[in-house]
């Protein structure tokens, strides 16, 4: 049974840092590419970062450039978001996805999510 659990989210001021965790279970991580989005109350789910298999290509939304950090540590299953000088606009549930192929077939899994709240 394919598994993803974020941890990590929680009640930053502005200007602080977190650092999620996505941990992977049921599939061969390793050749999954990673992502995480998220979405604020009322809004549309947005693509924050994604990372590819190998972790040597990533990608950001131009909201996030330079302040996040999506990594991936491939011997422990795990996919990391360094979240830093946070702004109230990053307050939202925070999900990550694998998405791989498996006998021809694409196959996309969403983990559950963590909050992440930017206030003073």
């Amino acid at each position: 049974q394919v598994q993803l659990v974020e941890s990590g989210g929680g009640l930053v001021q502005p200007g602080g840092s977190l650092r999620l965790s996505c941990a992977a279970s049921g599939f061969t991580f390793s050749v999954a590419t990673m992502s995480w989005y998220r979405q604020a109350r009322g809004k549309e789910r947005e693509l924050v970062a994604d990372i590819s298999s190998g972790g040597g290509n990533t990608n950001y939304a131009d909201s996030v450039k330079g302040r996040f950090t999506i990594s991936r540590d491939n011997a422990k299953n795990t996919m990391y978001l360094q979240m830093n000088s946070l702004k109230p606009e990053d307050t939202a549930n925070y999900h990550c996805s694998a998405t791989y192929l498996s006998s021809l077939t694409r196959y996309t899994h969403w983990g559950q999510g963590t909050q992440v709240t930017v206030s003073s």
